[in-house]
């Protein structure tokens, strides 16, 4: 099932048939339990009543069984044998026995009129040894279920068992039915109604369910579309519909278009990058055929330190390139250690080439170790250390020193320095903020762009200032290992 608004109706028609079940299932036993509680109730009643009469002294004949049809009357002695039943019972299941025919009882038999004589000499009653009346039993009764046919008719009873003991002593134990038609009535009724309702109401949930989906999902579709429609068009510049609502939906298509215009930026910057690339290449390429076609055809004309120098040039801005690629593509620096003071060191010492001499200030004995890639670190150090050189006056220096969690290195210089709302500006690529000085003199715009993608991948930063001798500053920071 791949639709949304599909497995959203199938989820809460479930989960509401679950909870109607379950409380259809609990009402029905609490409605069940309530009503068997009534029959119990009256089951009692109806024992006691006949056990109370018995208890009295009250003849078997002469007992008053009301309402044989709805309390039916089973009457047991202690042998097991039924003394008494009520007049219209024809069977009965749930009792102490199946017998409908009453039996004398061997030790009680027919209770004695009190007109009855004893010997038969002075008409008196022979009762004086014998108690008033017996007793019903206070326990509480034991209640069974059971059947009983009164007059032809059979029906579930709920029987109630009640012992009384008579002026003689006899214990009997009295069965009164209560019936359970209406328990069985009640439940039925709601057993179906609620097996005609829930069906219904299950389809309205679904129905309802997959409507409201569906309405809270157009905006979903809405932004589906119109990513579709980009993706063919390829116009990253369209942005998708974000609804008025303030719910997910309105978050996911803001989120959407945040990433629509940074992959806009990127695709923009990378196009840039391209062109300029193709540019900056163009030239030295472009100088070096024309010395080689005119060495062609006059040799004598040759400019070889020209061709070598286009040559370098070319060779560098390659390097370049292709470093910055491996860094776009997420490469990361190397797991080793740097002692940034020795790097300095070492790096100020090759540049034998330099126009204005490098002074550098690195305390002695001091530990500036920092993880990650001593040649990229050592490209960086050389970037920053080219630049100070192309835009000094006189002076040029680099210091290291700690700067609370890390090392920072810095590059001054006395040049002209960088105006405050260029020095962002500067660290993209391809960007030169003198267009008077030449290609040759002024680079292709990409060491400050390396030296700071080389930075952030080291978890450092880079950053330019005014320098104390009125130039640029540029300070880099590298985190200390851990």
């Amino acid at each position: 099932m791949r639709s949304v608004r599909a497995r959203a109706a199938l989820g809460a028609t479930l989960v509401v048939a679950v909870a109607l079940i379950g409380a259809g299932l609990a009402v029905l036993l609490v409605l069940r339990d309530n009503l068997i509680g009534q029959a119990d109730l009256q089951a009692e009643v109806a024992a006691r009543d006949v056990a109370g009469q018995l208890a009295t002294g009250t003849a078997y004949d002469d007992l008053e069984l009301d309402d044989e049809e709805d309390h039916p009357v089973q009457v047991v002695d202690e042998e097991g044998r039924v003394v008494i039943v009520s007049k219209d019972l024809r069977a009965v299941t749930g009792t102490g026995a199946t017998d409908v025919t009453p039996v004398p009882s061997a030790s009680a038999g027919a209770t004695p009129s009190p007109d009855d004589d004893d010997d038969g000499d002075d008409g008196q009653d022979d009762d004086s040894s014998r108690p008033d009346s017996g007793e019903v039993s206070s326990d509480d009764p034991e209640f069974s279920d059971g059947t009983a046919t009164v007059d032809r008719t059979t029906a579930d009873y709920r029987f109630a068992a009640v012992k009384a003991t008579t002026r003689d002593g006899v214990t009997l134990t009295v069965y009164a039915g209560a019936p359970l038609a209406a328990e069985q009535e009640a439940v039925g009724t709601v057993r179906g109604a609620m097996l005609t309702g829930l069906p219904v109401l299950l389809v309205v949930v679904a129905g309802v369910t997959w409507l409201v989906t569906r309405r809270a999902l157009r905006p979903v579709e809405d932004i589906r579309r119109e990513m579709a429609a980009i993706t063919a068009s390829e116009d990253l510049a369209r942005r998708v519909p974000e609804p008025d609502s303030r719910d997910e939906i309105a978050a996911l298509a803001r989120t959407t278009n945040e990433t629509l215009t940074v992959l806009e930026a990127s695709v923009e910057r990378q196009r840039r990058f391209v062109a300029d690339a193709s540019h900056e290449l163009r030239s030295p390429i472009a100088s070096l055929r024309t010395q080689l076609e005119v060495a062609e055809a006059h040799p004598e004309l040759l400019d070889l330190p020209g061709a070598v120098a286009d040559t370098v040039r070319l060779q560098v801005l390659a390097a370049d390139l292709l470093l910055l690629a491996r860094l776009d593509a997420g490469e990361k620096p190397g797991g080793g250690t740097v002692e940034l003071g020795a790097l300095v060191r070492e790096e100020v010492s090759q540049r034998t080439g330099d126009r204005i001499a490098v002074a550098v200030e690195v305390p002695e004995g001091g530990a500036f170790e920092v993880n990650g890639s001593r040649g990229q670190l050592s490209r960086v150090i050389g970037n920053l250390l080219d630049n100070a050189q192309r835009h000094a006056e006189g002076s040029v220096a680099v210091s290291v020193a700690a700067d609370g969690r890390g090392v920072r290195v810095e590059v001054r210089d006395d040049g002209a320095g960088v105006p405050e709302d260029e020095r962002e500006r500067i660290f993209e690529r391809f960007v030169r903020l003198d267009d008077a000085r030449s290609r040759d003199d002024g680079g292709a715009g990409l060491g400050l762009a390396i030296a700071r993608d080389v930075a952030a991948r080291h978890g450092g930063t880079l950053t330019v200032h005014r320098a104390e001798e009125g130039g640029a500053a540029f300070r880099l920071w590298l985190p200390r290992p851990a």
